[in-house]
């Protein structure tokens, strides 16, 4: 086996996928680590296959957005399948988009597209971390009055 550059690509979404699943992890949430990093590496995948199949073909472009399309409508289904409903709540939301956006970034890891992915990582990191305690934040300085209701509900 011969080290090709398309290679880097995979283990840039690989590091990449990691990094939104090692956060996933931390909340101990079901689609974790390892899935968030397969579905990196596999959107990446997917995309570096693709190139290699289309070669110097000026049509390729065209073709690739067609893979690309593709790939992020198949990783709604499986991100559907994080979603629960129980008992008049939603849960699993933001797993969903959170598999939503690594695919995305593997799709760009895959296309060569590194300092995009790295980007939209970080940005991904400040939303799940950081929103997260702007959200605790709001919360504590507006608390929800008993069973959940709000305030608003209450208003004439």
């Amino acid at each position: 086996m011969t080290w090709q550059p398309e290679y880097a690509n995979l283990f840039v979404a690989l590091v990449l996928g990691m990094a939104i699943g090692w956060e996933r992890f931390l909340d101990d949430k079901p689609a974790g680590l390892r899935t968030h990093t397969l579905v990196a590496l596999g959107a990446a995948g997917v995309m570096v296959v693709a190139r290699g199949m289309m070669g110097d073909d000026p049509a390729a472009e065209r073709e690739i957005s067609r893979v690309v399309q593709g790939v992020i409508t198949g990783i709604g289904f499986l991100g559907a399948g994080s979603i629960i409903q129980a008992h008049g709540s939603v849960r699993g939301l933001t797993t969903a988009a959170s598999i939503w956006v690594v695919a995305a970034i593997g799709v760009a890891a895959g296309g060569g597209q590194w300092g995009f992915a790295v980007t939209l990582t970080f940005l991904t990191w400040v939303v799940l971390r950081g929103f997260e305690a702007i959200e605790k934040a709001w919360r504590k300085r507006h608390p929800r009055p008993a069973g959940g209701a709000r305030a608003k509900d209450f208003q004439a």
